[in-house]
């Protein structure tokens, strides 16, 4: 499947009027978690909540990073989530959690977010 990029609106999850639209996330099924840039995460005063997790990058590289709690919107939908402090050099990324929170999957074909459907009731 081709890349392709969506937007994002990220809500700090207890100031929720302190928001950051983030334009271009790759939409990364094989990335667990999603990965927004700090310098926009510091400027809606996300607090890193899990210091010094390690991370595989897709080229085996072992890396180190932060991560906080935010609101992400995309379009109607909205999940609460953990993100990565990402640094500089690092994809941002939209990952699986979050779309699965979202209850949006990958529509190949048309390159876009589709809705997943009802959710199981248990």
């Amino acid at each position: 499947m081709n890349a392709f990029y969506t937007g994002c609106k990220v809500e700090n999850h207890i100031e929720r009027k302190k928001t950051v639209t983030i334009q271009k996330l790759l939409v990364d099924t094989g990335s667990e978690y999603t990965w927004i840039p700090t310098a926009k995460l510091e400027g809606i005063d996300v607090s890193r909540e899990k210091k010094d997790l390690h991370f595989v990058m897709a080229n085996g590289e072992v890396v180190t990073r932060s991560v906080g709690f935010t609101i992400l919107r995309v379009e109607k939908n909205f999940t609460i989530d953990e993100v990565v402090f990402a640094e500089p050099g690092d994809l941002a990324l939209l990952g699986a959690r979050t779309l699965e929170g979202l209850n949006l999957t990958v529509d190949p074909a048309r390159k876009r977010l589709v809705a997943t459907g009802p959710l199981p009731a248990a």
